[in-house]
């Protein structure tokens, strides 16, 4: 082959690339309302519809793409399995990198890599953190006919608590408690979620739940509240709550200052009451878009009825914040960790 044929089969493979490049460009440098003018975007959910973490997702796409340019229409979809892992495994490795895909993930999850737990192939770090709709305090409830009426009691007697999955916060709070604070859980496992759970804490099967959002309880079963069904046992905000000022906070019954912080850690996910994240290496320009429109939705009037009629909370903790607790975490003290991961036998 001739020196000249070879540089002209050079210099077309080259021409080449530089028109795929050339085409490429103009789609990675759209303008974020010409990228979501007229644009499908997925809002998945890690758990089944009809849960909270649904119920909160759809009030926000209700309304979300008034406030991103361009308008784009939402989709829901559901992909419950695996405490959660399936669809934040999709989220880190399958979902289109473009800011066209949000979900919203347990809380509990994104904390799962720093303790060890080998089923959690993602790094926390690396998603986008759009925001979190609210800023949860959970409690452990007993049903009205459980012999377990108040703290004191439980830490004397077990109660029969639902898990709905290993490395949910269902079965890992109440085992963390009975270390730290001196509780008596009995995690019975194996519940789909939490609205199954309560069913059979209603039939007799469970005698309460050891860790279930304030949030959750008020929007799914208010008239547990009015009818007085539940027995409130404690709370782990580090504040009084409002509603129950009386009620003790779990904080308090921590034995040592390493035990006091490693309940600290594990309640530091409660800041990421209902969590919203996209994939990793989604573009700047649009990552900014999305925590805008998030932030505008949640002080969005219209959205503030609608969230008021739902029953639903709403405290905005926005991207930044979000994105400080998961960098929080993961700079926590070894010793502190160790401690974490030896009440979870990891």
């Amino acid at each position: 082959m001739s020196t000249n044929t070879v540089r002209a089969r050079l210099l077309a493979t080259l021409g080449a690339t530089f028109l795929v490049a050339a085409a490429a460009k103009p789609a990675q440098a759209q303008a974020p309302e010409v990228f979501y003018k007229g644009k499908q975007m997925i809002m998945l959910v890690y758990s089944p519809g009809g849960s909270t973490y649904d119920i909160y997702a759809r009030a926000l796409v209700r309304h979300m793409d008034r406030h991103i340019p361009g308008k784009p229409n939402f989709v829901v979809q559901n992909m419950p399995g695996a405490g959660g892992l399936k669809a934040i495994d999709y989220l880190y490795n399958i979902a289109p990198k473009d800011g066209s895909v949000i979900g919203t993930v347990g809380r509990g999850l994104p904390f799962e890599p720093m303790l060890g737990r080998a089923e959690a192939k993602f790094d926390p770090m690396r998603f986008f953190w759009v925001g979190s709709m609210n800023r949860d305090t959970s409690l452990a409830i007993s049903w009205h006919t459980s012999k377990v009426k108040t703290m004191a009691d439980l830490q004397s007697m077990p109660l029969l608590s639902p898990g709905t999955g290993v490395g949910a916060d269902s079965e890992i709070m109440p085992i963390a408690f009975n270390s730290l604070a001196g509780t008596k859980f009995k995690i019975i496992s194996g519940y789909p979620n939490t609205i199954q759970a309560s069913l059979a804490m209603e039939m007799g099967e469970l005698d309460g739940v050891g860790y279930w959002s304030w949030g959750s309880i008020v929007s799914s079963h208010p008239d547990w509240i009015r009818d007085k069904k539940i027995n409130f046992l404690f709370h782990t905000g580090a504040k009084p709550l409002q509603q129950l000022p009386d009620l003790p906070s779990i904080r308090d019954y921590a034995k040592n200052d390493l035990d006091k912080k490693a309940l600290e850690f594990l309640l530091s996910r409660e800041t990421l009451g209902r969590p919203f994240l996209a994939p990793p290496d989604i573009p700047a320009d649009r990552g900014k878009v999305l925590r805008a429109a998030f932030a505008a939705t949640l002080t969005d009037p219209e959205f503030l009825r609608d969230a008021e009629k739902t029953g639903l909370e709403i405290d905005l903790v926005s991207g930044e914040e979000a994105e400080g607790v998961i960098k929080a975490g993961a700079t926590t003290p070894p010793a502190v960790i160790d401690r974490v991961k030896s009440l979870l036998n990891r």
